[in-house]
């Protein structure tokens, strides 16, 4: 995905390559796949289809309109992990990516490891513990700009610099630490271009999910989505705030997959 910092342009990135360092896929791990599959569909008008076979489990696709939208994978074979949303970051070469992160204070959980023809990938860890995951690879496309479109990736961690030279490191990242409310926040640009954000919260870290990157998804009307959360058996942890990006809600899926909607601001 080409990052849609704030705008709301509708496109495809299919068959482009990204930048090293650009979030370009967004995938949740799920327990009971066909519940979350209806959940997702009856909040953002989510259509599937099956990729085909997986090493890490079944998998369908997300999309609108036949266009890609995210992944949502079902547990992996004998581990039980939470379910939660996964920011993955293009790279050029996801082996010495991959061997950078472990000799940088990182884990590498998952990986390198072939996808079928389109690619490899890598599960990591940041110092922190936050986890991501690492792309290489030119096959994935994401629509981006509209309604139910993943908007904003941002890294919510205890304290912005702890981690900040890690993905320098990795990506050669610019940042901007401008924030006119004095928050410990900073933007992560390519070449001049926002596509993330870290945000270091303190204490205010959830105990229960520690470091981790949020994905933001698009959406037509912040206060009625979260209201759609809540019919659909979801939970909305923030209610709908203002916000230099928008309207903003932080909510949970039915299985605790925790991500935010976002009317952006235009």
């Amino acid at each position: 995905m080409t990052e849609v910092w704030g705008s709301t342009r509708q496109h495809s990135t299919r068959g482009a390559r990204h930048a090293p360092g650009t979030p370009c896929w967004t995938s949740l791990l799920a327990h009971d796949l066909e519940s979350i599959k209806s959940f997702y569909s009856g909040l953002f008008g989510w259509a599937y289809y099956n990729p085909g076979p997986r090493r890490l489990g079944p998998y369908v696709r997300a999309t609108i309109d036949g266009q890609d939208v995210a992944g949502i994978g079902g547990p992996l074979p004998g581990r039980r992990l939470p379910s939660a949303w996964t920011t993955y970051l293009a790279s050029d070469d996801a082996d010495r990516t991959a061997e950078w992160i472990r000799s940088s204070c990182g884990t590498v959980g998952v990986g390198p490891l072939a996808a079928k023809d389109a690619g490899r990938l890598v599960l990591a860890s940041d110092p922190a513990g936050a986890p991501f995951g690492v792309w290489q690879g030119e096959r994935l496309a994401q629509l981006a700009g509209a309604p139910g479109t993943p908007a904003r990736h941002e890294l919510v961690t205890r304290r912005a610099s702890s981690v900040v030279a890690f993905y320098q490191g990795l990506f050669g990242y610019e940042t901007d630490p401008a924030d006119p409310t004095g928050a410990d926040y900073l933007t992560l640009c390519l070449e001049g271009r926002p596509v993330a954000a870290i945000h270091g919260v303190g204490a205010a870290l959830p105990r229960s999910r520690g470091p981790h990157w949020m994905t933001s998804f698009e959406v037509t009307d912040t206060d009625a989505a979260a209201r759609r959360v809540t019919e659909l058996g979801g939970e909305v942890l923030v209610p709908p705030r203002g916000s230099a990006a928008g309207r903003v809600a932080t909510v949970a899926d039915p299985e605790g997959a925790v991500f935010t909607v976002l009317r952006s601001a235009r």
